[in-house]
């Protein structure tokens, strides 16, 4: 991928990453590649082993890489301890969202209210709606089409991308980005039945995300029914994620795409939750847990480390015999346990 619009040599790139340059610093370059299809004109990157292989053959301009993989560049090295954290850093300077300058305004078909607050250079796009009471801080983005609703608070720099929906009472912290379709604060699953139907639960509570939190495309959190549901500092969330009513997560952690967590359940700092995992209600997973996709948890976790359920794919004829032994089990144990008491006894 190149920009159209940027350029800068090598020299430029070392600086940013404050790492060195091993070759010709003047070579300019307009974007990023991976190693098979960088050309003269691309910086590519070498953060895998398995794409060792590639490096010897790469036409990019220069290659980031660890230093022990120096000796094997054909061309000009960028050398940094963490290559993939060089990339993800050098990205942001080709991203042609950073790139533009957007400008600060309030598009005439948008509906602010009266007595939202605006900060500095803030931009509001077509059609957007900012609801009374609404605090928007300097340099927030609100993408047209999204709804900010009353009383809700935006830190500086956040940016709700198209047709976003913040309900009410939703507070979102520095430099935060919610894409497309995500509904932060919509209520909480929360009904009482009385043997012949159900009676609603008013979700009284709010939702409180920190700074630097990222929320993928149709993810949904709701608010607390009484407290409020919290999203730490720096968690990065996925698409399609669901999270329920007075959750509570940790700093740092991570959510693959599809997770679902229900109700009051707490996770807790730089965890990892692979995509499609579920967690049942009312559980507590501890700092640096990681949890590997698919897997459904149904008890507390309170060691870090790394978890699984679930069976990989097979065959359905291998499946359905297997799932007959799975009935089975509990009478092969008590027959188990019998035998191993005859043998004792």
């Amino acid at each position: 991928m190149t920009h159209p619009h940027v350029s800068m040599t090598l020299a430029d790139i070392a600086r940013h990453l404050n790492i060195p340059v091993k070759g010709d610093d003047s070579i300019a370059v307009r974007g990023l590649a991976t190693l098979k299809d960088a050309g003269p004109d691309q910086v590519a990157f070498l953060a895998n082993r398995a794409y060792l292989k590639d490096l010897a053959s790469t036409r990019a301009a220069a290659v980031l890489l660890h230093p022990e993989h120096a000796k094997e560049c054909p061309v000009a090295c960028l050398e940094t301890a963490n290559p993939y954290v060089g990339y993800a850093q050098l990205s942001q300077l080709f991203d042609p969202m950073a790139v533009a300058r957007l400008e600060a305004g309030v598009h005439p078909s948008a509906i602010v209210a009266e007595d939202a607050v605006l900060g500095e250079g803030v931009r509001i796009e077509a059609n957007a709606v900012v609801g009374s009471g609404a605090v928007l801080e300097d340099r927030v983005v609100i993408g047209p089409g999204s709804i900010v609703g009353a009383d809700s608070r935006l830190g500086e720099e956040s940016h709700l991308h198209a047709n976003v929906t913040l309900y009410h009472g939703v507070v979102i912290g520095k430099r935060a980005i919610m894409h497309s379709g995500c509904v932060i604060g919509a209520d909480g699953f929360g009904f009482a039945h009385d043997g012949a139907g159900w009676h609603k639960i008013a979700q009284l509570g709010g939702v409180i995300l920190g700074d630097d939190v990222e929320v993928g495309s149709c993810s949904s959190i709701d608010r607390g029914a009484l407290g409020d549901t919290v999203i730490g500092n720096d968690v990065k969330i996925d698409s399609q994620v669901q999270i329920a009513h007075n959750v509570h997560i940790g700093d740092h952690t991570a959510l693959a795409g599809c997770v679902g967590i229900a109700g009051s359940t707490r996770v807790g700092r730089h965890c990892m939750l692979g995509g499609g995992v579920g967690l049942s209600g009312h559980l507590t997973l501890c700092d640096g847990v990681q949890v590997t996709g698919m897997s459904l948890v149904t008890n507390s976790i309170h060691t870090p480390g790394v978890y699984s359920s679930g069976t990989g794919a097979m065959t359905n004829q291998q499946w359905r015999k297997n799932a007959v032994r799975f009935k089975q089990l509990d009478e092969m144990a008590k027959r188990l346990a019998r035998l191993e008491k005859r043998q004792l006894g």
